[in-house]
């Protein structure tokens, strides 16, 4: 039975509030079905929902404005009889049908949902409709006719106007239909005229035939209205309305205020009973040229977006997304190479992308898919190789920074040989990672790129001192990339029973399966403290804990995959000492133990080098440009220098290889500036739908263009052009392909109007004092 809510109290009409308070109270005690007596109170029936999901249903009965107004998915309205104005205002998933007429602004703001009107409906219906491609788009059915400005501004979703036994009119969609219109779809019946310069009237095809005859007897159905499902089915006597495309519509001339004014004000419109104008224009008033308060500047790239600022390995994904953006895929896949030969092992598989953590785009719903960008560039060809330029360069360590760095300076031109003491290249990434974070294939993939490039590979070729010496004296330039591979220990009593984690791993990797016992304890709780846990796990250990005298180092998501596991991390926990129970703390405590493993840190060992050319530490001393301070032409990047994530390895490779190309052509070195972060108040962030508020999952990582910000990177969406008031603006075209957008000061007015609905904060106004 329906709680029934009734609009009056002693045969007086009650307030809105008072009303909607006994539909919130109905809710609240589980009421899910509602007859609503009213008497023009408005706002009925949303935003409204039920905890486990359950749909509402409302019938009601002389609604005031707004009915069905932010209407929830799982939410259906029927109004017996006519609505006012407003009605499904703003609806965001509801099912509103109204068994009569519809008043002015029917499904105004429509964003979701679906809306069945039996009769006609009033002025501006349907206009501003939209469609959040996360949702499906809003439906807005109607039997008869709109009132004129219909589908004002619409910008998406789909609206059916049947024209039923309105033939007599000049048109079903009333005068100056589809003003504005950038979106969506109208399928109309019946006579139409005066649309807009701004859309195209078509014949339907296939899928539109389909689309009517599937939801037309749902439409009818609704209204009670099903007998005449066969006279709105004859197809030929439909048509379809399309907005034209930006490109289609700007061959059109652009008019000034004064002819606008003059030749589209409408004398008697939505202004004129309060605006008499007498055409006449007031010159002076608003200053351009030198006389303006402010003039706007394009600075594109003048900052750098979050995402590339936050990358040690310096990748400009905003680039990357325009080239995707303007079609041209395979120069978006190959840019990410001039700056990391692993888009995809680290990118895409290893690394904890700090651009993600950068990006402009977490404030709307979820940063952009780096990882899925990343793993678009496996298979993708080297780019082109410079000309020889005759010059030789040693790489002493085959890991990711050695390799950055044999890369780019390959393709500078440059001959490179790497030195690497194991039987194959690649570092950490093949000696420690598990594979199940990082897939064999995946590494495999660009190792071998690299190779194919020219780069020659020593292999099993440890360097000591001697043949260090010997490198310097055949090759104009050296990079030391020999990482940090000696653990660190601490000498508690009986830390001689540890197990260091890099050797630990290493031995897996290798595929020598190191025997563990069942209860394991890892002292270090950093990416490097997860990755010993689960390879602990892999060769058979019932249970692992994990502990740190601080905070956990290790991103979310590593901690998360041991605990999953059965994993335990703990802390602050302090060691006392090892004994063969286990792990007694400073507390006390003993935790129980067969295997205890160290994975606290490593150091470099550089032994091969001058004792002279080290830091008090022990770490390679730099200037700042990689260069050592007491070797010219010898560079030292990653863990040789400071401790860091595989990206800073890659980055310190691609720097030095610019460095070291100065250095052999006798440049002055010039330490690489980042640059500076955009500001997020730069950026019209309002401007970009969430999408993916649930579950984040992305089917192809080429969709990111729609969802990246461009933060400091003009996308060419030439906004700013479309909104000058003015026609200030005009895009420019260079020869090389590039493009610039280019304000004429003898126009501006510098009202800042570009800056302020820029997406990217590509413009800027400068303050005239």
């Amino acid at each position: 039975m329906p709680a029934q809510i009734v609009g009056f109290e002693d045969k007086k009409r009650i307030s809105t509030q008072k009303l909607l308070l006994q539909i919130y109270r109905a809710l609240e005690q589980g009421e899910t079905e509602f007859e609503v007596l009213s008497s023009g109170h408005h706002d009925i029936g949303g935003p409204l929902w039920t905890a486990d999901g359950t749909p509402l249903k409302f019938r009601v009965k002389n609604p005031g404005q707004r009915v069905g107004a932010f209407g929830l998915d799982g939410t259906e309205i029927v109004v017996e009889g006519s609505a006012p104005a407003d009605a499904g205002w703003l609806n965001a998933g509801a099912t509103l049908v109204i068994k009569g007429d519809g008043g002015d602004t029917t499904a105004h703001c429509a964003a979701s949902g679906n809306i069945y009107v039996a009769g006609r409906v009033g002025t501006r219906s349907g206009s501003l409709m939209k469609h959040d491609p996360a949702y499906e788009p809003p439906q807005f059915w109607v039997l008869k006719n709109t009132g004129s400005f219909s589908f004002e501004f619409m910008g998406g979703g789909i609206a059916v106007v049947c024209g039923y036994g309105r033939e007599e009119l000049d048109s079903v969609l009333g005068d100056r239909s589809c003003v504005g219109m950038v979106g969506g779809t109208i399928y109309v019946r019946g006579p139409v005229s005066g649309l807009s310069d701004e859309v195209w009237l078509l014949d339907l095809d296939d899928a539109d035939r389909q689309f009517l005859a599937e939801n037309m007897p749902v439409f009818l159905d609704k209204i009670d209205r099903s007998e005449i499902l066969p006279a709105l089915t004859d197809f030929s006597q439909w048509k379809k309305i399309v907005a034209k495309s930006y490109e289609e519509r700007k061959a059109y001339h652009r008019q000034t205020m004064r002819e606008f004014r003059q030749s589209k004000w409408v004398e008697g419109g939505i202004f004129g009973d309060v605006v008499q104008d007498d055409y006449t224009l007031v010159a002076g008033l608003v200053n351009a040229g030198d006389d303006r308060l402010k003039i706007p500047h394009w600075q594109d790239k003048r900052f750098g977006a979050p995402c590339q600022v936050a990358c040690p390995s310096n990748i400009p994904t905003q680039d990357r997304i325009n080239l995707l953006r303007q079609g041209k895929y395979q120069q978006a896949l190959e840019l990410v190479l001039k700056y990391s030969p692993f888009p995809a092992s680290v990118c895409g598989e290893v690394c904890p992308n700090l651009c993600m953590d950068a990006c402009s785009r977490r404030f709307i719903d979820k940063p952009v898919a780096m990882k899925e960008l990343g793993r678009l560039s496996l298979d993708v060809p080297a780019p082109q190789v410079k000309p020889a330029s005759g010059k030789r360069v040693a790489v002493i360590g085959g890991g990711p920074g050695g390799l950055s760095a044999a890369w780019q300076l390959r393709l500078l031109g440059h001959q490179v040989t790497v030195f690497e003491g194991d039987k194959e290249v690649g570092g950490k990434l093949r000696q420690v990672i598990p594979s199940e974070r990082l897939p064999e294939n995946s590494l495999n993939s660009e190792i071998k790129r690299i190779k194919d490039l020219g780069v020659e590979i020593q292999v099993d070729t440890p360097v000591d001192a001697a043949l260090f010496e010997k490198i310097q004296g055949e090759y104009q330039a050296v990079v030391i990339a020999s990482g940090a591979h000696n653990a660190v220990v601490i000498p508690f009593p009986g830390h001689e029973r540890l197990v260091k984690g890099l050797d630990f791993l290493k031995q897996i990797n290798n595929g020598e399966k190191p025997k563990v016992g069942e209860r394991v304890v890892v002292l270090g709780a950093g990416n490097a403290g997860m990755d010993v846990c689960l390879g602990a796990y892999a060769m058979g250990a019932k249970k692992v804990t994990a502990i740190d005298i601080q905070r956990p180092a290790a991103f979310k998501k590593e901690i998360d995959h041991v605990k999953a596991l059965g994993g335990e991390v703990r802390w602050p926990v302090f060691t006392e000492k090892i004994t063969e129970e286990g792990l007694w703390t400073k507390d006390g405590e003993l935790i129980e133990a067969d295997m205890v493993i160290i994975a606290i840190g490593e150091r470099p060992d550089l032994s091969f080098v001058p004792r002279e050319w080290l830091t008090d530490r022990g770490m390679m001393d730099v200037d700042g440009c990689g260069q050592v301070v007491k070797a010219p032409g010898v560079f030292s990047i990653g863990d040789t220098i400071k401790p860091g994530l595989l990206t800073h390895a890659i980055g310190g490779g691609q720097e030095a290889a610019l460095y070291i190309d100065d250095y052999l052509a006798g440049k002055q070195l010039v330490p690489v500036q980042k640059p500076e972060m955009i500001n997020q108040s730069c950026l019209s962030k309002e401007l970009f739908k969430p999408r993916n508020r649930g579950r984040f999952c992305v089917t192809d990582a080429k969709d990111e263009t729609l969802r990246c910000i461009s933060c400091g990177t003009c996308r060419d969406c030439s906004m700013c052009l479309e909104s000058c008031p003015e026609g200030a603006i005009r895009r420019v075209e260079k020869a090389d392909g590039s493009f610039e957008y280019v304000s004429d000061a003898e126009v501006c007015i510098g009202c800042g109007i570009c800056a302020g609905i820029c997406p990217c904060g590509v413009w800027a106004m400068e303050q005239v004092v």
